[in-house]
Parts: structure tokens; sequence; C-alpha cells
């Protein structure tokens, strides 16, 4: 339970969603709970994660959203990033940004159920009308390359020609690849 107020806090903090009345002419997307136990090298638990997801598989493309898009890096642009690193004797960090698709404004008007066991007391038929992008949504994967190319790019970053999710600056003798 810890886990899961814990998400919807970061949902609040991040100004994912607003209360609403439901509408009469749209549909609304249910939300479902994704339960993940972080352990450590020995295999003990030392932390629980509870994740809120849309269940996107109900989205239809046309009424829902208007494509997909995923987001991966290709093989092989990793392996050439992984071979230009040994060979440059480069420092290699890897990143994950957490909550990355509660950062993303969303185009469409989409509705999402109120989360199981987390109803408004005083609202329990009411629904949430989505502001930003949330895991499992088919909207979230590319809100968030959008916005993440766009920042990139305007901090003088050049976008991979071969693989669009490779972006280098270069400055003097040094060089940064995201």
């Amino acid at each position: 339970m810890i886990a899961m107020q814990e998400e919807l806090n970061q949902f609040e903090r991040s100004e994912v969603w607003e209360l609403v009345s439901r509408p009469s002419n749209q549909s609304v997307i249910g939300t479902r709970w994704v339960f993940i136990n972080k352990m450590d090298e020995n295999c003990i638990i030392v932390r629980n994660k509870a994740r809120l997801v849309a269940q996107g598989f109900n989205q239809e493309e046309g009424i829902y959203y208007e494509e997909t898009f995923a987001l991966v890096a290709r093989l092989e642009a990793i392996r050439m990033l992984l071979a230009f690193v040994c060979f440059k004797n480069f420092v290699l960090y890897q990143m994950d940004v957490k909550n990355a698709f509660l950062n993303d404004f969303i185009n469409e008007e989409v509705y999402v159920e109120q989360p199981l066991d987390f109803q408004s007391f005083n609202f329990p038929n009411h629904v949430f009308k989505l502001k930003k992008t949330f895991y499992g949504l088919k909207q979230a994967p590319r809100a968030w390359y959008e916005r993440l190319s766009k920042f990139l790019l305007k901090r003088a970053f050049k976008m991979g020609k071969i693989d669009t999710t490779l972006f280098i600056k270069t400055k003097e003798n040094d060089m940064l690849l995201v």
C-alpha cells in the first residue's frame, strides 16, 4: 500500500491528471497496478515498487491515438557505441529517467478510471482526465521521445542519421553521446 501511495503522490506532484465527471461521449480507459520487488545482489527484497498503468490494450488506433511508436535503440547502434567506447577508452554511464512518461503533455483528450482501492470518497464515479502521459498509453513513448529530442537538439546535439535515438554533441576534443 505504501508503494502504491508513493506512485499516486508522484502523479500529484507531476500534475498528471485531474478528477472530473465521467464524460458521456468518450470512452474511459481502465487502470491496473503492476508490482515489482527490487532485490539486492543476494536476492533479498530491498524495496517494493508499484506502478499504475493504463490498460493500453483497450485503446484502438484512430479512436484513442493516431499511431503507435516504439522508442527502441537499434541493436547495431548499441554495438557500434560499445565498440567506439572501447576503442576511445571512454567512460560509459547508464542513466534511467524516473517516471519519464509522466513528464509529457498529451495532445488527445484521454480519460482513465480511478485506481482500484484509491477511489475518491466524495466522487467515486468520477474519472481522471489526463494532462500528461503515463505508462501503458500508446501515446506515451512518442511524447517522451519528442520532448527529449527537442531538448537535446536545442542544446546543439546532432541526431543520428541511421538511428534517430542516438544524439551526439562534440566540443573541441570532447564528445557526449546520448
